[in-house]
């Protein structure tokens, strides 16, 4: 090995045990590996700006600013009023009905603030119903989390997967293309979710005390997972302002309407409507700034430059030829199934920009090396890297419900762990029935 391949190999190697640690936030290792890469001289700083002026990043950022707009502006607070007020009469199948809809909504806004808003809505209604929130409070994160995954600004992971592979020379994906796919996992998801997830998550009885709530966003806004940030940011209730609020969904549906179309790529479509959002004074810039959420974008753009030094090092090429040898002549499919299962799993004490980042590469040159479309194994990686449900650590909405329903560990491994199994088994059906190899 060369000095180049030795030092990516080491800074990786102590970056993946860092995230697995927990004690250091994930952003500041991510950057402190791409520190190191830059000071050995494995990454040249050209190499770097490249990953910091991502479009995926700037697309992510803009999102972010808009979707503070209408948090601002008290829409999602308006929405979930609403869903409450005409679900109440419903009993549990009204608050299943509300997780939908909260599911429908992550396709299109991140879902941490969707959780933080409906988790205690979620809990306070199971509680005047007779009901145990410990029923509901784990299935609202994992459907928000299934629900992020069928668009490609559903979730940070598709926008980082999709930029990856435009820089490795494939074509990029459309606003809606992972949406069937991500649909029929979503729908095995979420009725395994509805059928057996209140049989195993049976609790001890309602629970009605109000500091719940506020000790979970505190304890979240602290806990090292794969998706950092503040989820007090959004915490406050917000009275509906219905010119900003109106403002903003106009703007919202405009960006989606027009990245879907073609018209525009969606980073530049996302950064125009949040720019004239700043113009039209619905957003001052100081509140865009605070919602811009850079512990995520910074955490996306230095493990951009670890997966980065990989690549022009040679390791990635002598890693990728290694797995393509021990794969020949296998089936496609079984190829996939590989991939999919080991990203799943990886997810799990990684983060998902992390694996991302690891698996992309891999992805490419796999179905490369078997003469196949790499589309189908994109997908794979779009979806399992984002499928962390066996933990309460893989993402940030678990560790919201983990706090406010007092779940064990075992609870995340008993209900989520089967899950996986699940939209793995969902997606490996689905995936090359709309992406042929």
């Amino acid at each position: 090995m060369t000095f180049d391949q030795t030092a990516a190999l080491a800074v990786l190697v102590v970056v993946v045990a860092a995230l697995i640690w927990g004690r250091v936030r994930s952003d500041v290792v991510a950057l402190a590996g791409a520190a190191a890469l830059l000071g050995l001289g494995v990454v040249r700083p050209v190499e770097a700006q490249s990953a910091f002026a991502s479009p995926a990043l700037i697309a992510l950022a803009s999102l972010f600013v808009i979707a503070y707009a209408l948090e601002l502006s008290g829409v999602l607070d308006a929405l979930i009023a609403l869903a409450i007020r005409l679900c109440r009469r419903l009993g549990a199948l009204g608050i299943w009905l509300v997780i939908g809809i909260c599911g429908g909504a992550s396709a299109f806004l991140n879902n941490t603030p969707i959780v933080v808003l409906a988790a205690p809505v979620v809990r306070d209604v199971a509680n005047a119903q007779g009901l145990s929130p410990r029923r509901f409070l784990i299935p609202l994160s994992y459907v928000t989390i299934l629900g992020g995954a069928c668009t490609l600004i559903g979730t940070s992971t598709n926008l980082l997967v999709n930029d990856m592979a435009r820089s490795a020379g494939q074509p990029g994906f459309g606003l809606f293309d992972i949406t069937p796919v991500a649909l029929v996992v979503a729908l095995a998801g979420g009725a395994y979710l509805l059928l057996a997830a209140p049989r195993l998550l049976k609790g001890s009885g309602p629970s009605s005390e109000d500091e719940q709530s506020r000790d979970a966003l505190a304890e979240a806004s602290h806990a090292q997972t794969g998706s950092v940030g503040d989820p007090t940011l959004f915490a406050q209730p917000r009275p509906l302002d219905l010119r900003k609020g109106l403002i903003s969904l106009v703007v919202f549906v405009t960006v989606v309407v027009v990245a879907a179309l073609g018209y525009a790529p969606i980073a530049a479509a996302a950064f125009t409507g949040a720019v004239g959002l700043i113009l039209m004074r619905v957003i001052s810039a100081d509140e865009a700034y605070r919602g811009l959420r850079p512990e995520i974008l910074l955490l996306i753009a230095g493990m951009v430059v670890v997966g980065l030094s990989l690549e022009v090092s040679g390791l990635a090429s002598a890693a990728t030829n290694g797995l393509i040898t021990a794969v020949q002549g296998l089936h496609p499919l079984v190829a996939l199934a590989l991939l999919y299962g080991v990203t799943l799993f990886a997810t799990e004490v990684l983060s998902n920009a992390a694996v991302a980042v690891l698996a992309t590469p891999l992805a490419v040159a796999l179905a490369e090396s078997l003469g196949v479309s790499p589309q189908p194994f994109l997908i794979a990686i779009m979806l399992a890297a984002s499928a962390a449900f066996a933990t309460p650590f893989g993402y940030q909405t678990n560790v919201l419900v983990y706090e406010m329903g007092r779940y064990s560990y075992l609870d995340f491994l008993r209900v989520g762990l089967p899950l996986n199994l699940i939209t793995w088994g969902a997606g490996m059906l689905a995936i090359p029935a709309f992406f042929p190899f």
